[in-house]
């Protein structure tokens, strides 16, 4: 496939400082003493651990556990608090990730901080295997075969500056792309924004395209799974706990037939719709996604080239050979699940 265009990545790491809340009157913080989390090979990290109270006694220390990789334990021990406060340091000599997990004697208190070192050395668990550009050369072409067949619904938008439509795009093998569309009322040509969601089964709401139509966009955001995007919250429970429990291990024991195969190629049918419209600028064209949005955004600038950025925020399923590497691997876990095909 051709390599990625130039993007712009924001990444939000949730776990390079943490604030939990338990109950009305205890809440636990852990911050590194580097804002971003980021460090150099063997320097030393830092990180401030408070427990605030609202009229409970605090915790004298804090249980912890120091994973390397996020998957095996370094070092563990206590650490001391004073008023609720104490500091917990610890080093990487080579690239890589620390995670810390915290909690108080009785378990009532639990929570986790990490740091990255030399995150630009880390390097992948396992290469791409030797016929992956040509698998998805082979689905791209298979997409392609197939009349995109727009289909929009108008509808309300909620302002007379903006104009809205549910939309329905054909995808693989009888499936379908299901989002809704928004433009400003006044123009001929704008940039455009592809929304793909994150992890779950649950409507979409008009208000996330509407707004950024509000603000001069022409956006597009689809559900990840074929179904309709505003029935009510029963059926997508219905859905959630039925055909779609588990979707993320669906067809899991064959790159043919995983569930994000269908997902993914539904992510370029509608930024390749977006491309092929004539109010789109010609110029603009960015994806934005967070957790299984993150995933999808970097797919589809992949698979669609005039894709100009992607701003992602703790995108998933990056890092599916991590295990090979002695890292835990994460969501959505495809390596705990199958010894599949890599995608």
């Amino acid at each position: 496939m051709n390599p990625l265009p130039k993007i712009c990545i924001a990444l939000s790491c949730w776990f390079l400082a943490s604030s939990m809340s338990f109950g009305e009157n205890l809440s636990l913080s852990a911050v590194p003493d580097h804002p971003n989390g980021v460090y150099r090979e063997g320097e030393p990290i830092h990180w401030q651990i408070k427990v605030s109270s609202k009229g409970e006694p605090v915790p004298s220390s804090l249980t912890y556990v120091i994973k390397k990789g996020g998957l095996t334990a370094i070092a563990q021990g206590k650490v001391a608090l004073e008023n609720g406060v104490g500091d917990l340091s610890a080093s990487l000599p080579e690239a890589g990730n620390l995670l810390v997990e915290l909690k108080s004697e009785n378990g009532a208190l639990k929570g986790a901080v990490g740091a990255v070192v030399a995150p630009e050395k880390l390097q992948v668990g396992a290469g791409c295997p030797a016929d992956f550009d040509a698998f998805w050369k082979a689905k791209v072409d298979e997409l392609e075969k197939i009349p995109a067949n727009p289909v929009e619904v108008a509808a309300p938008s909620g302002s007379p500056a903006v104009t809205y439509a549910k939309i329905t795009l054909d995808n693989i093998r009888g499936t379908h792309v299901q989002g809704q569309l928004a433009r400003p009322a006044a123009g001929e040509k704008f940039p455009a924004l592809l929304q793909v969601q994150w992890a779950g089964v649950y409507p979409l709401q008009k208000s996330w395209v509407t707004e950024k139509a509000g603000q001069g966009w022409l956006a597009l955001n689809i559900l990840a799974h074929d179904l309709p995007i505003d029935e009510p919250e029963q059926f997508y429970k219905d859905q959630t706990i039925g055909a779609l429990k588990n979707y993320t291990s669906i067809g899991n024991e064959d790159r043919e037939t995983s569930y994000f195969l269908r997902m993914f190629l539904g992510c370029r049918r509608a930024v390749e719709y977006l491309a092929s419209r004539p109010d789109w600028d010609g110029k603009t064209l960015i994806v934005i996604g967070t957790s299984q949005g993150g995933i999808q955004s970097f797919v589809t600038a992949a698979l669609f080239p005039k894709v100009t950025a992607v701003i992602v925020e703790v995108p998933a399923g990056c890092d599916p050979s991590a295990a090979a590497a002695g890292r835990a691997f994460g969501w959505p876990y495809w390596a705990a699940s199958h010894s599949q095909k890599a995608m």
